[in-house]
């Protein structure tokens, strides 16, 4: 998926490509403070209206953050239209009403259509989400373009059809392995001496689980590659496109660190509470003439609460990590034709602990840190951000906005052919 820029749209480029490049580190000038009283206000207005209030809540949340990063001394502008977001809310909210009631009245049938609809719609919905959000976007004057053509976004998403394919093989195997292990069952049930095929029938159906399973990881994981390439290489701002370098061996690279990471502290957490629960029971032991049914019910409550907390600190790390790797990747790797690139120097270690330490507070504020934690956790990635420009960054956003106004009808024809059914 090589982009090829034209002869007449390189011309604006050839003009800055012998300036001097000049660095623009990003900055993000919101506060904790400013956004809770944001999100505070999103919350209760979005309980109050039974979630009614939900477009109108990312809407606000979206001018939020991005009127408040600033890019080469100007603030990106989130300028989609209230209606737009409404509208594809209320189709989302009806699509999921009728589901529910499908599954709740047990219509196979009709549950097997919504999922096969699903499938099928999924890359149109993707790419419709793309092309608005891009859309909506403004930075001095330009506008965010997504000129995937609907061929190519569905190309890009042929690991779900073949998520889809792997689970219905999946789904037939364990029906004709399951009444022959049932049989085997019933056998061994009235035959002391046993049945050899039994194990066998249980491994076959438990070895096709993990082979779907496995399928699954690999196709998405493919299919985050297929998507993130295609929205970098067919955004556009004037007539400049996005330029991309990763491969898909990177993106594997990162999710086997990361499985490497959850494992890594699940052994660490299962070896703390091994140590604690040994340490209480010592202490039980030791303590028996004092011991007091209240005591050990509390003993249990505290064990319950912890197991879950330790649950939620094995995989809060290994999601961080993967989320700041992937970073560093998208932003070290990407930039804008030949007019301008992006180096990103997020380091993964702070951003690890900056996560667990989000995570603690806002368990302990019963979820009231959670603004204050969403707004340091983009700030650490939005600053560490830094946009090279070939040349001054007037000149090269005026020839844009030239291109920009050239291409005005496409524009317009664009929009036309997207349904922005996701705000």
């Amino acid at each position: 998926m090589d982009y090829q820029q034209s002869g007449a749209d390189a011309a604006p480029v050839s003009a800055f490509a012998a300036q001097d490049i000049n660095a623009h580190p990003l900055e993000f000038t919101g506060s904790g403070g400013e956004y809770f009283r944001v999100w505070i206000v999103n919350v209760l207005l979005t309980i109050l209206t039974l979630g009614i209030y939900t477009p109108w809540a990312r809407r606000r949340t979206a001018q939020y953050f991005y009127g408040h990063t600033v890019v080469a001394g100007s603030p990106l502008e989130f300028t989609a239209q209230q209606g737009r977001m409404v509208k594809g809310f209320i189709v989302l909210v009806m699509i999921s009403i009728a589901y529910q009631i499908a599954v709740n009245t047990g219509q196979d049938t009709a549950v097997g259509v919504f999922l096969l609809a699903g499938a099928l719609l999924s890359p149109f919905i993707w790419g419709s989400a793309m092309r608005f959000r891009l859309g909506s976007t403004r930075w001095r004057g330009l506008r965010l373009q997504f000129t995937a053509s609907w061929r190519e976004v569905y190309k890009a998403s042929w690991p779900v059809f073949a998520i889809a394919l792997v689970w219905f093989g999946v789904f037939f195997g364990i029906q004709y392995l399951a009444p022959e292990s049932a049989s085997a069952l019933q056998e061994l049930a009235a035959d002391e001496s046993g049945d050899a095929d039994l194990p066998t029938m249980t491994a076959g159906i438990w070895g096709l689980l993990v082979l779907g399973l496995l399928l699954s990881v690999m196709c998405f994981i493919r299919l985050e590659y297929n998507y993130k390439s295609l929205l970098v290489l067919r955004t556009q701002v004037g007539a400049e496109a996005g330029r991309w370098k990763p491969v898909y061996l990177d993106f594997i690279k990162v999710w086997l660190a990361t499985v490497a990471v959850f494992l890594l502290f699940v052994l660490g957490v299962s070896l703390l509470l091994g140590v604690l629960a040994g340490g209480t029971a010592a202490l039980f032991i030791d303590d028996a003439k004092d011991r007091s049914f209240a005591l050990i019910m509390v003993a249990i409550v505290v064990g319950i609460f912890g197991g879950i907390f330790m649950l939620l600190l094995t995989s809060a790390p290994a999601r961080a990590y993967r989320e700041a790797r992937m970073f560093q990747l998208m932003w070290d790797n990407i930039g804008l034709s030949q007019v301008a690139r992006f180096k990103c120097q997020l380091r993964t270690g702070r951003f690890v602990l900056l996560r667990v330490k989000n995570l603690f507070l806002t368990l302990l504020t019963l979820g009231l840190y959670r603004p204050f934690a969403r707004v340091s956790e983009y700030r650490m990635k939005a600053e560490s951000v830094t946009l090279h420009v070939k040349g001054s960054v007037d000149q090269v956003t005026s020839a844009m906005v030239r291109q920009q106004k050239e291409g005005g009808i496409g524009d317009a024809l664009a929009d036309a052919a997207g349904l922005d059914l996701i705000g």
